[in-house]
């Protein structure tokens, strides 16, 4: 069998994959697990509840929230709240466990159930293959004054907007933007976060009725905030996901500045205010190479890891640095968040536009995006992937045909019996020729 959490919780189809009797299992089992570790020892547990406004977070925040309670832990309903906020909150109320109902960017059919530990932090993959094996066991259940009780949180939205607020090293004065909302956890904390610090906003798709999180908007849907953009004459538009832990741009033509330009965005910022520890930034291997050379420009040392926000932040914290990210739009900035926090990072965009007079484009130009092509080979045995020798000689040749004007990457993908080959080039021309010729020798010599 798959193991049940992924890189990023439990997630599937509400009420089929994930059901309410699934969320409440895995609840009880996250409180026994935790409570043996001694997450629990000499106090009363407690754990703070957010979701994003998916219809099928109705019932499934009630099937956690009775999970916990059952199992002898308070519970805080803290309502629609993004990820990043409920991250923050279990560190800021001392709680033992956050738990976060959200299938962020994916379609609105979709939920998930993320656990956060004390302090707001991903729970390691051990705990998480525990709460997997204990889901749905015999225990023995607490009663009379022993059972969890519930309580609705009524300041967690001032509390987190007024943590953003205090993040901004300055004010926004003057600049206008629009925000896309994806109709997600962050309509009404991120506008007004923006707006209390001298923004001028305009919302989009910031109206969620629990069935269009994500439908043609948001980070994965960006048209419409372009053309929102253009028709404003605004100076810029921020696009978040569902529960707004990732956060792309468009600049004032509606040209897209992705996670990879405003990290680089970032790291000068933080470089000048002599917040950079390290002078460094981490990304991953899917960064462009085109960042990589704007670092390599200013000075700046570049950490890459593997595909994804955890190994950024187990990279971040390793190392003692400050920012990191994906070219999704994930950005960590550690001095004032856990996790990726799509407003955080809008905060400290338009903190730079507004300190430095500058557009976003011309900021955004101290890195230029190499073409990227990125080609997935099904059906193939990508375990052989590293060490097969016509494959591996293919590497090698496209490598040296690129030379220092670009790169190849081979990924074996994480969950279906394919290959993803990336190939970036100074042109789209050779960047596609060389993807092609050497998926079609994966295919051919990687063939189950």
């Amino acid at each position: 069998m798959s193991r049940l959490f992924g890189t990023d919780g439990v997630r599937g189809l509400a009420n089929v994959d994930l059901t309410a009797e699934l969320a409440l299992d895995l609840s009880v089992a996250a409180a026994h697990v935790l409570g043996e570790a001694g997450a629990f020892e000499g106090h009363r547990p407690r754990a703070v509840v957010g979701r994003d406004p998916r219809a099928s977070g109705e019932f499934l925040e009630a099937a956690v929230v009775a999970g916990l309670a059952s199992a002898g832990v308070d519970v805080v309903r803290l309502g629609v709240l993004p990820t990043p906020a409920v991250a923050y909150l279990t560190g800021s109320t001392g709680s033992d466990l956050g738990v976060m109902l959200s299938a962020s960017h994916n379609p609105m059919p979709d939920n998930g159930i993320k656990f956060l530990a004390r302090g707001g932090i991903k729970l390691d993959d051990v705990i998480e293959d525990a709460i997997e094996v204990r889901t749905g066991e015999e225990w023995q259940r607490p009663t009379g004054a022993a059972v969890g009780r519930v309580l609705d949180d009524g300041q967690g939205f001032e509390t987190y907007v007024s943590h953003l607020v205090r993040s901004a090293p300055n004010r926004f004065d003057g600049v206008k933007v629009v925000i896309d909302c994806a109709n997600g956890a962050a309509s009404l904390t991120a506008p007004e976060a923006l707006r209390r610090l001298g923004a001028e906003v305009i919302t989009y798709a910031a109206a969620p009725d629990g069935l269009n999180i994500n439908l043609n908007c948001g980070s994965t849907h960006m048209e419409g905030l372009r053309r929102e953009v253009i028709g404003h004459g605004a100076d810029l538009g921020i696009a978040l996901d569902g529960d707004a832990d990732r956060c792309l741009a468009v600049d004032a033509a509606g040209e897209l500045v992705d996670g990879d330009q405003i990290l680089a965005v970032l790291a000068l910022a933080m470089r000048d205010l002599g917040r950079l520890s390290n002078d460094t930034v981490v990304a991953t291997v899917m960064s462009n190479l085109g960042f990589v050379q704007a670092m390599v420009r200013e000075r700046i040392a570049v950490e890459q890891t593997k595909v994804g926000d955890r190994y950024v932040l187990e990279a971040m914290k390793a190392g003692g640095h400050k920012l990191g990210g994906e070219q999704s739009g994930h950005v960590i900035l550690s001095d004032h968040a856990t996790t990726g926090d799509g407003t955080l990072t809008a905060v400290m965009l338009l903190a730079r536009i507004a300190q430095t007079g500058k557009s976003l484009a011309d900021l955004a130009a101290v890195m230029t995006r190499l073409p990227q092509v990125l080609v997935n080979v099904p059906n193939v045995d990508k375990t052989r992937a590293g060490t097969d020798a016509e494959v591996q000689a293919a590497v090698a040749a496209a490598t040296a045909r690129l030379g220092d004007t670009g790169r190849v990457l081979l990924r074996p993908s994480g969950t279906e019996p394919l290959v993803r080959v990336m190939v970036e080039a100074e042109s789209s021309a050779t960047a596609h020729e060389v993807a092609h010729d050497l998926a079609g020798i994966v295919e051919t010599s990687l063939k189950l």
